[in-house]
Parts: structure tokens; sequence; C-alpha cells
């Protein structure tokens, strides 16, 4: 297998994709609302200081408590992850997306800190167990030789490995950080007080000089992370999240919820009350899977896949013309700076809450989770590539061409092996993602599986979630075995900054 056949086969399935696609601009006013919104951008409401400031605490407060949580499981789990039950475990874990993890939890504890915590630490916990023995692996075995022979596994790990891994794992957490806070902001959407709770209050009403308020205090959290986050500070900065996520009043929850929901809430409905204990229980059960795998399983992979086709092709295209933004001979200095601040942006905003805002200028239908999808990743691949461009063109001669021309001839064709292989690690991402704007209304296998949740049909809804699971591993395999068929690099990187982006 070739590059050619691949960009073939990638072309054909682009085309296929849009071909299923539902793109229609559905909005009765779309112009309308986007100059309503442009006006409330331009003119911020910040009317109520109190509850803005509370949200972006709480906001800080899950994320922090969330990564942290997961950053130590991950780090337990580390050693062992080369065990295939560990391994297996992880790549379930981290496959359903945190918002799914958080409406599953809902029925158990309820609106309460426990939901946004372990929302976010449960997926985080086998990415970072993944990254964190990977990290390990890669170590200089130097150190390790001088060890004394007896030296045990444990004792290994913790003068031998994690000194050397130390740095990375704290810069990777760093990032990690940065994605709890959008993962935070989004869990605003399904009930707790973050700030994407305010914004989608905001935005339902129609006052968008709120809503903007609300965005503009989302950005002055994220985008100065490296420099309010400093590792001495963290334990008090825990402290802190903790006491304020104390200070949630949450809603109590009925006596003997735990016990119903693993005995009768995810046992599938045929099985129980001794169902399982007879043969027209399976029979029947055979028949409540048939008909939910015709019905809403492969529907909603078709339309999952036909949303991550065109998100991926989206954000390909985008990268390609934003990364050469980030190179001075081709951008100039100030358009370099400009460029830099355009892709901090769109890598920033959560895509879920980017296609939120579009939503309410297209109407129900795929365009703005395509556009949404589409060009955080794109930002993503293209800032990596952007870095690892700036520093080839400091390596070539005063006399080499600038501009188009540069990146044309020069930075594309250099590129092009790190551009594909990027684009095959956002894959997997793209695919897991695109899960979760069923909960706006796009069919994908996210919208039956909140279907089923407000229907409290939780067996029906663990199944999907299984079935989501599934897929992203698929994926996950395809993708790999596509770097290794084209020799393309395992992990694309400039700095560690670079490498855990990619991942």
């Amino acid at each position: 297998m070739t590059r050619k056949h691949v960009l073939v086969g990638f072309a054909a399935l682009t085309l296929l994709a849009l071909a299923l696609a539902d793109i229609r601009l559905l909005a009765t006013q779309p112009w309308e609302t986007l100059a309503q919104m442009g006006r409330g951008l331009i003119r911020p409401d910040f009317a109520e200081p109190v509850a803005m400031a509370r949200a972006a605490g709480i906001t800080v407060a899950f994320a922090l408590c969330g990564v942290f949580l997961g950053a130590a499981t991950g780090l337990l789990l580390a050693p062992f992850y080369h065990r295939r039950l560990v391994r297996h475990l992880c790549i379930a874990v981290r496959a359903v997306h945190e918002l799914f993890w958080a409406l599953l939890l809902l029925q158990v504890t309820g609106l309460s800190p426990a939901t946004g915590v372990l929302a976010i630490a449960l997926p985080y916990a086998g990415i970072f167990a993944k990254v964190f023995a990977e990290t390990m692996d890669e170590v200089d075995p130097t150190p390790l030789s001088a060890l004394p022979a007896r030296t045990g596994t444990v004792s290994a790990l913790l003068f031998g490995r994690l000194p050397q891994a130390r740095r990375d794992m704290l810069s990777y957490t760093l990032y990690r950080i940065e994605c709890g806070l959008r993962s935070a902001a989004v869990l605003g959407f399904i009930g707790l007080p973050t700030l994407g709770f305010l914004l989608e209050g905001y935005f339902l009403q129609g006052t968008y000089g709120a809503a903007a308020a609300v965005f503009f205090v989302y950005l002055a959290l994220i985008l100065p992370l490296r420099i309010w986050m400093r590792w001495p500070l963290a334990p008090v900065y825990l402290v802190a999240s903790l006491w304020m996520l104390g200070q949630i009043r949450t809603p109590p929850m009925g006596d003997g919820v735990l016990w119903r929901f693993f005995t009768q809430d995810i046992v599938p409905a045929p099985l129980r009350d001794g169902g399982w204990l007879a043969p027209p229980g399976w029979t029947e059960f055979a028949g409540w899977f048939a008909s939910l795998g015709w019905e809403q399983i492969l529907p909603g992979i078709a339309v999952t896949l036909v949303l991550s086709q065109l998100a991926l092709a989206l954000a390909a295209g985008s990268a390609l013309i934003g990364f050469p933004l980030l190179v001075r001979r081709v951008a100039g200095r100030g358009g370099a700076m400009l460029g830099h601040l355009a892709l901090v942006l769109s890598r920033s905003v959560p895509d879920y809450m980017l296609a939120f805002v579009l939503l309410q200028v297209t109407g129900p239908s795929m365009l703005p989770a395509i556009l949404a999808l589409g060009v955080h990743n794109g930002a993503i691949i293209a800032h990596l590539m952007g870095r690892r461009s700036e520093l080839l063109s400091r390596s070539l001669r005063d006399d080499a061409p600038r501009g188009l021309t540069l990146w044309g001839y020069e930075l594309v064709p250099r590129q092009f092996g790190v551009f594909l292989a990027l684009c095959l690690y956002r894959w997997e991402i793209i695919v897991r993602d695109s899960a979760i704007f069923g909960l706006i209304g796009v069919a994908t296998l996210g919208f039956h599986v909140d279907a089923a949740i407000q229907q409290l049909r939780i067996d029906r809804a663990l199944v999907l979630l299984l079935a989501m699971g599934g897929l992203t591993l698929l994926i996950d395999t395809v993708s790999e075995r596509l770097r290794k068929a084209l020799r393309l690099a395992a992990v694309p990187e400039t700095t560690p900054r670079g490498a855990v982006a990619a991942r």
C-alpha cells in the first residue's frame, strides 16, 4: 500500500460521505442570528459577575480534580499497561466520551461533584496509563543498567524510569489540564454548574451579550493556563478545588440507587428478574439485541462514520492551509503572530461548544458538527505542523524561497509524512467525539444513547456505548496498521508539547 492509494481511498470515502450527509442550512434567519451574535461579541454583557466567577471557579475545580485523579490512577496502571487485561480496560474507559460517562453517572450520583470529577477522571485514567507507559518505555536504559542486579520492578520504576520521564509526564499532565478545562466547561450542557451551563442558558434566552461574556471568561481561564498553573501551587489549587466542589448543593438520590443500577438498570430487560435462568429469556434477549442492532447501532455507526469522515477531510484541508501561518518566512512576523493567535483560539474552544453556537446559525443538521470538529482538530494539526515547519525554515539558506513558494515546494513535501501521521492520530479522536453530537440532534450513536437514557433504558444505553467503544477500537487499529504500512513516524513530534497534543 502506498500513500497514493491511501489518498485516493480517502478522497473516495469523502465524496461518498458528502453524498450521504445532511449539510443543509435549515435555520430560517441565519444571517440575522449571526449579526446578533456579532453584536454580542462586540458588546459583551458582564451583568452577572458573581454567577460567572462561580461558574469559572467550578469549571477549574472539576478540571483539576478530574485530571489529577485520572493522572494518579493512570500512573498506578502504567507499569502494568503491557498486560492485556489492563490495556483493554484502559482502551474501554477512554473510548467513551466524558459527556457519556457523565450521563451514565447521573443515574447513580446525580448532579453532584462526583459526577463531574469521575466523568473526566475515568477516560483520562485510560489515556494517562497509555501515555505514561509509553513515556517510561522510551527512557534511556543506561541508568537502569547501573542498578543492582536484584533490584525489584518497583524500585527500578522509582529510581530508574520515573526520574527520566518526570519532565515529559508533567508536560503531558499540563496539556491534559487544558483538555480538562474544555471537558469541564462542556459538562455544563448536561446540568452541572460550569461555564457551559451559563452559556447554554444565555443562548436559549437569546442574550448573546451575556453569552459572549461567558465565552471571554472561559478564554481568560484557558489561554494563560501556562502562566497561572505552576506545579508548586498545585496542592493549593487542589485543596481550593475540593473546597469549592464541596459547596455545590446536590439534589438527594433515592435509597438503593447504586444496587438497582447494577442489578436492574444495566441488565438487559429480557434477562431481568430471573429471565437469564430460562431459555425463553435468552430467546427474547436475542430478538431484543437484533432489534437494537438494526434500528439503532448500525444506523448510528453509519451516521457517525459519515460525520467523522467529512470532519477529518475538513481538518486535513484546514491544517494544510493553516500551518504556514506560523512560519515567518511564509506569513511574515506579524502574520505569524496573528496565525498563532487564530490557531490557539480555534483549538482552545471545545468542539461541542462551538457546534452548539453554530447550531443557532445553521439549524439542526450535520453542518455545525462537521465545522466544529474540522476547525478544532485542523487547528491542532496545523499547530503541530507549523511548529515543525518554523524550525525547519530556520535551517534553510538565506536565499531560500519565501511565501507560497516555500510552502508549496519545500514545507508541504517535507511535512507530508508527518501530516498523514497526525491525521491518522486524530481520526480515532474525531470518531470518538462525533458521537457526542447526538446530544444536539445529529443521529449518531450518541443520539440513541441520549434517547435511551432519557427514557431510563440504561440497558440499551450501555449496549450502544459498548458499540461506540468497539467502533473507536476498530478505527484505532486500522489507523495503526495504516501508519505501519506507510512507514509513518510512530509519534510525530517536535517537542514534548507537540507529542502530547498528537495523542
